[in-house]
């Protein structure tokens, strides 16, 4: 019996690592069509060509569109965590505040913001969708706030420290808006160059 059991497992290693790279397949499909197609043209078939999968395999990791979707984000969102956490695996020193802000903006200019936003979209007028996506983005941006808190050496003790760095964010979330229509990296810079002085005077 305890040979069955060892190959029984050794079995299941492998099916294991095959599921968890077809859910990682998927993922990284659903982010690409959402990017390059919105929500109207994402459907699950859509994802899983892209993916190489069948439909009955996407539909046995993502029982539902939003399901799916809503995971991409999620993954999205986790992406975007550990790319500015890659950035600064040291943390980031006063002096690297212009650099700090750069990386924040570049989070809100690329693909995963882009998918991202597509998402939203169809939340505002999908009753089903809109509640698992207001909640993943607002623990989301409180994410992203204790990350910027963290990188800019911010004391939000401090009054008016929370707004500024909130304000940071907000302002990289409307630089990304604005790229997705046209590819404004020389305002960009200067913006980003402006709020770095504004952090330095304001944080200290």
């Amino acid at each position: 019996m305890g040979d069955v059991s060892t190959t029984d497992r050794a079995e299941r290693v492998p099916k294991q690592d095959r599921s968890r790279a077809t859910r990682q397949r998927l993922l990284e499909a659903a982010v690409a069509c959402l990017a390059a197609h919105g929500w109207a043209g994402s459907t699950v078939s859509v994802v899983a060509e892209r993916a190489g999968v069948s439909r009955g395999a996407a539909q046995h990791h993502f029982p539902t569109r939003e399901d799916l979707f809503t995971a991409a984000v999620e993954y999205v969102a986790e992406e975007r965590s550990t790319a500015l956490r890659a950035l600064f695996p040291e943390g980031a020193a006063a002096g690297d505040r212009r650099a700090v802000v750069a990386a924040l903006v570049d989070l809100y200019t690329g693909p995963l913001f882009r998918a991202a936003l597509h998402l939203w979209v169809a939340a505002s007028n999908e009753e089903q969708l809109r509640p698992r996506v207001t909640e993943l983005e607002s623990r989301v941006g409180r994410e992203s706030h204790r990350i910027a808190v963290e990188l800019l050496g911010a004391d939000e003790t401090r009054p008016g420290v929370r707004e500024t760095v909130q304000g940071l964010l907000d302002m990289a979330r409307g630089l990304g808006l604005a790229n997705l229509l046209t590819d404004d990296a020389a305002r960009r810079e200067r913006v980003v160059a402006q709020w770095a002085a504004l952090l330095d005077a304001e944080l200290g």
